[in-house]
Parts: C-alpha cells; sequence; structure tokens
C-alpha cells in the first residue's frame, strides 16, 4: 500500500540515509519535511507515483468531448439560461453514431456536457424544469445521458460527465448554500442512474446569479460526493486528478511534469499557495528543481489538453467548413499525447444530433493516421526496458535500411517520472550524430525528426532525479501530409477604413492577425466599407499571442450609413470563452439593411481592465 502522506518526523529518518528510502513512493501527493535540502526534495520527488485511477486515465491518451445541449440550437457558444426547452428538438439523434465513429477513430472515452452554463440538463433531472423533459424531443421522455452511456458501453469506450457549476438558469444560484445542494443533486443523479463514471470533468466559470452575488462553490462536498458515489473517477481541472494544461489550443509545454507544485484549485490553501510560488495553470515551470527548492508540497498532477476540432465548441453551421485539418490535429496529437498529456478533443454533434459529416470524414482520416504510423515499430529492441543513472546511455538498433522520423520513449510513471533531459543521436556510416533533444518524458514523448536512415540511434539521459526506467521505446515513420481540404474560410469584407477611438487603426484591417490596434479606455471600433453593402455577419479577432490586454468579453454593436446617426443592432452582446479560447469570434446578424458603417462599442475587457485591442475586424457578406 503507497503512502498520501507521512509525518515529519518518520521524513527525517527516512532522508538520514536510511535504505528502505530506496522503496518509499508516495502516491498522489507528498509534503516535504521542515528544512529538507533540495538534493533530499528530488529525490523524494522522484518517488512521487500515480494513483491508481490516475494511471488508468493517463494510457487512455485520446478522449472526446461532446458539447451539445440547447446552444446547439441557439447557435451560440454560452446560452444565458432563458432559452425557451421546446427548442431542442434534435430530429436523428443517434448516440451509437457518436459513439462507433469515436471508437473508429481510435478515442477511448467520451465526456458529454450533461448541462453547461445555460443550466439546460441533458437527462430528465429532478431539480429543473429546464432540461430535455420539458422538450419536444421524444415528447419530453428522452434521456441522452443515457442513451450515450448505452452507446458507449456497447462500443467499449469509457464514459464521462461534464457538469457546469455555473448555472445562468437556477434561480438559487448566488444563494451559496441553495444553490450548492442542487448541485450535489444533479451530481447525485448523474453518478447513481447510469451505471459507472471515468470522469468527472468541472471547469471553475462562476458568474453572478439573479442576486447579483458570486456562488462560493462547495468544492469540497462535491469531491466528496464523487469519492462516495463513483470511487474509481478521475476528478478532472477543478479537481485534484487531473489539471487543465492552461490553454484551448491543443498544445502542450515541451516541458510538461506530472509530478507538479501547484496546487489543486479545490484546496482552500490554493490561492495563496499558488500565488507565494507565482504559479498558475498556464505557468510554464511547474515542476522544476528552482520551483522545488521553494515548495513545501508536490501533487501527481497530469495535464489534460483540451480543444476544439472547430473554432467554436458547440456546433454551428457556419464552423462546417472550418474543422481543423489533418495536418492540424496531428500536430496537436504530437504536442498532447507525445508531451505526456491526455488529448480532450471536441466533436460537437449537430442539430440532427449526429456527428457532422465533416467532421466524421477528418476523425476517420486522424484514426488511420495514428493506426498507420505506429503500427510498425522499426526498432529492434521489442520489450526490452532500459534502465541507469544519470549521464548513462542506451541504444535502439534499427531495422536495416528503413527510414524513421519518430522516437517513442515512455517513463515506468509506476515508479514516478524522472527524467529532466535528454538527447538524441545516430550512427550514420559509423558516425555519431545529434538529430534531437529534450526535455521531460513522463508517461509518453514523441520526438520528431527529420527523415534519416541509420544503424541505430544512441539516447543519453543529461539529467534524471534518480535512476531512470525506460519502459518502452519505439521508432515509427510518420508519413508526410498533403493537405487536400475542400474547406473554405468565410467570405469576408476587408473594410475600407478603421478608427479605435478617435485614432486610424489601420492594423485591424491589415490582413494580418499577428499586428493588432490598441487603445487606451474602453473606446469604439468603427470600421467604414466605403458604401452600404449587404451584411450577414462580422467577425472579431482578439490578440491570440503575447499582449492580450484589451481583448473585448462584452459588447454593444451598431450600424449607420452616415457614421453619424446610429441604429443599435447587437444588445449585450459577449465573446464566449474568448480569454481561454482567443480565437476569431464571428457573429451571425439577420435582417440587417445595407450598411456602410459598423461600431462595435465595448462594455467589459476580459480581465475588467480599462483597454481595447482588436488584431482583426472583418466584415461577413452572404
Amino acid at each position: 500500500m503507497k503512502h498520501t502522506c507521512i509525518t515529519a518526523a518518520l521524513l527525517g529518518l527516512l532522508l538520514m540515509g536510511c535504505q528502505s528510502s530506496k522503496t518509499q513512493y508516495y502516491e498522489k501527493h507528498l509534503v516535504f519535511p521542515e528544512g529538507a535540502t533540495l538534493e533530499q526534495k528530488v529525490d523524494m520527488a522522484s518517488r512521487l507515483t500515480p494513483s491508481p485511477q490516475q494511471l488508468q486515465w493517463q494510457q487512455l491518451e485520446l478522449t472526446a468531448f461532446l458539447h451539445f445541449g440547447i446552444n446547439t440550437f441557439t447557435n451560440k457558444e454560452w446560452g444565458d439560461g432563458q432559452e425557451d426547452p421546446r427548442l431542442f428538438n434534435p430530429t436523428q439523434l443517434d448516440a451509437e453514431q457518436w459513439a462507433r465513429t469515436l471508437k473508429e477513430a481510435g478515442f477511448k472515452m467520451v465526456i458529454l456536457t450533461a448541462k453547461h452554463h445555460d443550466g439546460f440538463c441533458l437527462w430528465p433531472t429532478a431539480t429543473t424544469r429546464h432540461s430535455v423533459a420539458s422538450s419536444p424531443w421524444k415528447e419530453g421522455k428522452g434521456d441522452v445521458v443515457k442513451e450515450l452511456k448505452e452507446a458507449c458501453d456497447k462500443y467499449g469506450l469509457k464514459f464521462g460527465v461534464y457538469l457546469s457549476p455555473w448555472d445562468r438558469n437556477a434561480e438559487c444560484y448566488g444563494d451559496s448554500p441553495r444553490y450548492n445542494q442542487l448541485f450535489i443533486q444533479q451530481l447525485t443523479e448523474l453518478l447513481t442512474h447510469y451505471g459507472e463514471i471515468h470522469e468527472v470533468w468541472f471547469d471553475g466559470a462562476c458568474g453572478e446569479g439573479p442576486n447579483g452575488k458570486k456562488q462560493v462553490y462547495d468544492w469540497d462536498a462535491f469531491y466528496k460526493t464523487i469519492q462516495r458515489l463513483q470511487p474509481n473517477a478521475v476528478m478532472a481541472i477543478m479537481g485534484d486528478d487531473v489539471r487543465w494544461v492552461g490553454n484551448e489550443k491543443g498544445f502542450g509545454r515541451e516541458t510538461e511534469w506530472s509530478a507538479t507544485a501547484l496546487v489543486p484549485g479545490i484546496y482552500q490553501r490554493a490561492d495563496s499557495v499558488n500565488q507565494a510560488l507565482g504559479l498558475a495553470n498556464k505557468s510554464e515551470d511547474l515542476g522544476s528543481r528552482e520551483l522545488l527548492a521553494r515548495a513545501n508540497e508536490l501533487f501527481w498532477y497530469p495535464s489534460e489538453v483540451d480543444v476544439s476540432i472547430r473554432p467554436g465548441w458547440f456546433y454551428h453551421p457556419a464552423e462546417d467548413n472550418q474543422v481543423k485539418s489533418l495536418a492540424r490535429l496531428v500536430d496537436i496529437y504530437f504536442e498532447s499525447v507525445g508531451y505526456n498529456s491526455v488529448l480532450l478533443l471536441n466533436i460537437p454533434p449537430d442539430t440532427r444530433g449526429l456527428i457532422h459529416e465533416n467532421d466524421a470524414r477528418r476523425l476517420h482520416e486522424l484514426g488511420q493516421y495514428i493506426q498507420r504510423t505506429f503500427a510498425t515499430d522499426y526498432s529492434l529492441a521489442g520489450n526490452r526496458t532500459f534502465t541507469g543513472r544519470e549521464g548513462d546511455s542506451f541504444e535502439i538498433e534499427i531495422q536495416d535500411n528503413v527510414p524513421v522520423n519518430t522516437l517513442m520513449l515512455q517513463e515506468d510513471i509506476e515508479q514516478g517520472q524522472r527524467i529532466e533531459a535528454f538527447t538524441v543521436e545516430a550512427s550514420i556510416d559509423g558516425t555519431w550524430l545529434p538529430i534531437a533533444q529534450g526535455t521531460t518524458v513522463g508517461y509518453k514523448r514523441l520526438v520528431r525528426f527529420d527523415n534519416l536512415v541509420a544503424d541505430k540511434l544512441r539516447v543519453t539521459i543529461d539529467r534524471s532525479r534518480a535512476d531512470f526506467s525506460i519502459a518502452r521505446v519505439g521508432l515509427y515513420y510518420a508519413q508526410p501530409i498533403i493537405e487536400t481540404t475542400d474547406t473554405e474560410g468565410l467570405n469576408l469584407i476587408t473594410p475600407k477604413s478603421c478608427r479605435l477611438g478617435n485614432q486610424p487603426a489601420p492594423q485591424a484591417i491589415d490582413g494580418n492577425s499577428t499586428t493588432a490596434a490598441r487603445g487606451e479606455g474602453l473606446v469604439p471600433i468603427v470600421v467604414d466599407l466605403g458604401e452600404p453593402k449587404a451584411i450577414t455577419g462580422f467577425c472579431y479577432t482578439p490578440v491570440a499571442e503575447g499582449n492580450t490586454e484589451g481583448t473585448l468579453f462584452r459588447y454593444h454593436l451598431y450600424r449607420s450609413n452616415d457614421g453619424q446617426t446610429w441604429e443599435r443592432i447587437v444588445t449585450n452582446g459577449e465573446f464566449s470563452n474568448i480569454k481561454n479560447n482567443p480565437i476569431p469570434q464571428v457573429v451571425a446578424l439577420e435582417n440587417i439593411p445595407q450598411t456602410r458603417y459598423l461600431k462595435l462599442e465595448p462594455l467589459e475587457e476580459i480581465d475588467g481592465r480599462a483597454q481595447t485591442s482588436v488584431a482583426e475586424l472583418g466584415v461577413v457578406a452572404p
């Protein structure tokens, strides 16, 4: 039995040279004894290991997210909770089509948005009428959660649920004790009515309730409910089993520590400890030796990388031709699964209740590519384990005259994550040549390099926290991808001019999203099309990298044909989730007369700052 914590006195004895320290492991969490040296901390960190649930979760590698709900039928990303449940009416809902498509693409688990921020429940809950029970779908007798769970069981997929803590429909939201009880009741229904649940996914979204108060979530009670009802499930994001990588772009860190000093957000001490260490989910460094020197505890808290196959998270017809390319998805796979993370790829079912043909086709292409790439291991290592000390090397023989361009390394993480840096060399005509370098390995590291034909590779573990153990290696050839996609972008009109406040803003209409126009204060952005034109929407592109200050969250939108008299056409609009997912925000406009000028008036910046920024502002034509 591994230990979750050990008293300081006992740790002190272990750190005084006792031989039993060589076999002492710490499952999921360890506390450093007071006065421990960096050397002692590094040794202990090397023996922090995952729980059985965390290990099984890591081995899944590919998980699907299904964002489906009332937003699917309102064409929104974030609903406001005031939607008519009668809008929910999928005409061909086929959960088996979802499960079959995902299974054939290589996914191992499916997570469903059982309730999003709008509060609409995909199961007939006893807690609210804002659910499928009030919809015309199956005459109010349907249950999406049940149908998908049965489909997952049929196709051998694990099943998880997303239950949004933020609920814009619940009248008691903001009355913290009352709402927490309602939320626990919803959680209890999901965890008791559908058999085994493998992952419970919470985000930390928290807005004001109808009473104007912020909800205070009782994370401890939520966590204990999960432990009691589904003890084998991992609790993700706002939990202490799985953490968010820190972005929604699909890419992890090259240096990704599962043994991290970041305190999970459900613990009361999280904010104070993380602030003192300068840590957040987005921090580049979550587990270096420099960080260990300042930390008092460590968690086995592995990374989950989430991204949508489309620009948005819910289905939007305008995005049918904006499904990510195969090349982009392959890069995401290599820089998530191949960077010691699990990939959570969102595929939103459409208004029919089906995974759209374009998404299904791309998933099939991705599954086939991964399967072909890793079907043949060109190394002659077999199932050999490589062990050694810092500075040691091992060689990997290669089949004769076979080109390779991908090396797979997997640590035995049941003994901990230990490797901090490594170098890869190739023996070509008897000469050793460096071809790659890396840092952490963890559960899986995929190293890509230029095509080569070599006699063997040599891997040197340049730095390690203790004796390393490589459980598996492999050498593969990943075919280059030639894009043959027929996807097209939006029909965007480039305005003739743009002003930010009283200043010209040519950077906002130069077609280059790496440049930006910026202004102090919440100042309007006005574009001039030169003459009145038919329009069907607009596209606000935020600054995606670097200084994102000034990114707009809430806004009004106005139109004009003389630049003097303005008609408001969007009131209190919001760019949903733009802080975490800074992608172009396309807003559809209906029944708008021909228009020459558009004015985007900021109401709120993502962090409440009095600043405005825009990378591009375009107008959508029919």
